[in-house]
């Protein structure tokens, strides 16, 4: 009927300036999304769903790496209205479309209520932050760089059973040596340049270095 259709209209647009964006936004146009219509119910509540790749700043630790497990926050809220004009629900994240990744296991993306107060205001503001659970899979790391790395690692305490005066000791431990600072070089190209944390292969390929 017409009057759906301008109510549908007149919703669409109010919703437009309330600026519901990711807080924490990454994308240098701050929202990537798609501006879709609004459902909107004969209760007065507004269903927005707009379409996007969102991209969002996220704490690494890469201290348990290749067995770490990352969570990253997304925060959705408005720029502009209270918790007095806005009553922002949250509903469960559904992860039934996933795709399955080669490199990482979705745990889970639980989802939370939450309602700030700022010195300047005395209305809340509120807001919905899901947390994106992700567990790296560690067969691929595993075969192609923790285990060469323990077992040169477990070279390195051969030397020292090898007698003094035997050559073979000299070329033992540079071509320990060598594979090492190779593995070390891998690592550090596979990190995301960091000073939070060491990972722990990174102290393992260190130690068996002082130790050559």
């Amino acid at each position: 009927t017409v009057t759906s259709l301008l109510a549908h209209q007149l919703a669409f647009s109010l919703f437009c300036s309330v600026l519901f964006i990711l807080c924490y936004s990454a994308d240098e146009r701050f929202d990537a999304t798609f501006h879709t219509n609004v459902l909107v119910n004969y209760s007065g509540s507004c269903q927005y769903i707009p379409p996007g790749i969102l991209k969002s700043t996220c704490y690494i630790d890469v201290r348990w790496f290749p067995f770490d497990v990352q969570k990253c926050d997304l925060k959705f809220g408005s720029w502009t209205h209270s918790g007095w004009l806005i009553d922002l629900q949250m509903l469960e994240a559904d992860i039934s479309n996933y795709i399955s990744n080669g490199e990482w296991d979705l745990v889970g993306v639980p989802g939370k209520r939450n309602e700030m107060y700022y010195e300047c205001c005395k209305e809340p503001y509120p807001d919905v932050t899901y947390t994106i659970t992700m567990r790296r899979r560690t067969l691929y790391y595993g075969l192609n760089l923790l285990i060469p790395c323990v077992l040169i690692s477990g070279l390195a305490l051969l030397v020292f059973l090898l007698p003094a005066d035997s050559g073979e000791k000299i070329s033992l431990g540079i071509t320990v040596l060598l594979s090492l600072t190779v593995f070390m070089l891998l690592v550090a190209e596979i990190m995301p340049a960091t000073s939070d944390s060491v990972p722990l292969i990174g102290k393992l390929i260190f130690t068996a270095l002082c130790t050559v």
